[in-house]
């Protein structure tokens, strides 16, 4: 008996630690997969595909189902919804491309949801994000110091989407908690990769994205009056130091985003125009997965002659035009429960103030991807998806707190 306790919280703790690597790698690795896709076609997609085949192992030999919650019924019906909606446009040239992006995604929200509530912290996978997109904020700027691109992309092709990585990933650099100088260091000269990153990428989007997150955190106190006035100074002396600097290559660059902006405003109300079209021609079944891309030309009557088969540039009307009104209902629905159960984790007394941080990033966070989603078809991302599943984890954990389970 006393070798079989031994031997069991062994495997257990194993078993812990490789499905924590798994979730980490996975977290840190998503906003660089640009970089991995380069060196391989299929190599971004590993880590997540692992961390699923080891869940489902881990589970079935516990023979343990994830805690029932609300979420979980929302992404089997709105699987339901991708897949017949799929099935009505199979001939399309997008759908089988844009069915695999949507499954997979569906699934790991599920896989992150459970282990972050069981295996492996919350606090571990924000941090891992920040990690992360860090080290594609090192990307950027490599990108426009040394290889002299007008807009930052570093390991995303569209500097927009490189924007959405780094401006979520600055309100999770809180969860770090004080400590000594040279984490304090760390999370300052990180802080600072990324909002120059980002700056960087001349993204709209992003600067509104990070207004939001960064009001949300000085409403709920995580960011005190006092350094939001430093953060503010020191982006001021950031630009200048640009100006100055790199005075004749920023004023390029402001240039070229100043004409495509131009552009950018009109192609965008094209698209938002055939999108709304889509909604009302197609409002129960849409046009199926990608087919907004396959349906734009004719919709638009080829109003782009240059491109013709783009995204929406607005998560919202892309998401209700490719599904329908059913599926965009649920699919607002998984935002709103993120919504939910992370207030109602704040909510709960029994967080200490380190957890009570943690949540109150992931709002911000979820808030920064929200807005910026206005501008961009940001749903075939892990930001979104990961942080709704750790609100959601987050609440389950404190329910056990309150509980006294933990």
């Amino acid at each position: 008996m006393t070798t079989l306790a031994v031997v069991v919280p062994a495997e257990h703790d194993k078993r812990a630690a490789i499905l924590r690597i798994l979730a980490y790698a996975t977290a840190a690795l998503a906003p660089v997969e640009g970089y991995l896709t380069a060196a391989h076609p299929h190599l971004g997609k590993v880590a997540p595909a692992l961390l699923i085949a080891t869940w489902l192992v881990v589970r079935l030999r516990q023979r343990r189902l994830p805690p029932p919650t609300p979420l979980h019924a929302v992404l089997a019906l709105l699987a339901v919804v991708v897949a017949a909606t799929a099935a009505m446009h199979s001939p399309d040239a997008f759908t089988a491309e844009y069915l695999a992006r949507w499954l997979p995604f569906l699934l790991l929200t599920v896989v992150l949801a459970d282990v972050a509530c069981r295996e492996v912290p919350i606090r571990g996978l924000l941090l891992a994000m920040a990690a992360g997109a860090t080290v594609a904020g090192v990307g950027a700027l490599y990108s426009l110091i040394f290889e002299g691109q007008a807009r930052a992309s570093g390991p995303q092709a569209d500097p927009n989407d490189l924007a959405y990585f780094l401006v979520a990933a600055i309100p999770l650099l809180f969860v770090a908690g004080r400590g000594s100088r040279r984490r304090l260091a760390v999370v300052v000269l990180a802080g600072a990769v990324l909002v120059a990153g980002a700056m960087a990428t001349f993204s709209r989007g992003g600067v509104l994205g990070l207004a939001a997150a960064t009001g949300w955190l000085t409403l709920r106190r995580v960011l005190p009056w006092r350094a939001l006035a430093v953060g503010v100074v020191a982006v001021a002396a950031l630009i200048l130091g640009a100006l100055l600097f790199a005075g004749p290559r920023l004023e390029r660059a402001v240039e070229e985003k100043t004409f495509i902006a131009a552009s950018n405003v009109d192609t965008r109300e094209l698209r938002w125009q055939a999108a709304a079209r889509m909604v009302a021609e197609h409002p129960v079944s849409g046009v199926g997965p990608g087919g907004f891309r396959e349906a734009y030309a004719a919709e638009s009557h080829n109003a782009e002659i240059d491109e013709q088969t783009p995204v929406a540039h607005n998560m919202y009307l892309e998401v209700a035009a490719e599904l329908g009104l059913p599926g965009f209902a649920l699919f607002g629905t998984v935002i709103g429960i993120a919504g939910v159960a992370s207030e109602r984790a704040v909510r709960l007394v029994v967080w200490s103030p380190p957890g009570r941080i943690e949540v109150v990033a992931i709002q911000a966070s979820l808030l920064a991807i929200l807005v910026m989603s206005t501008f961009l078809s940001e749903q075939y991302y892990l930001p979104l998806w990961s942080l709704a599943a750790l609100a959601v984890a987050a609440e389950i954990r404190a329910l056990r707190k309150d509980r006294g389970e933990e």
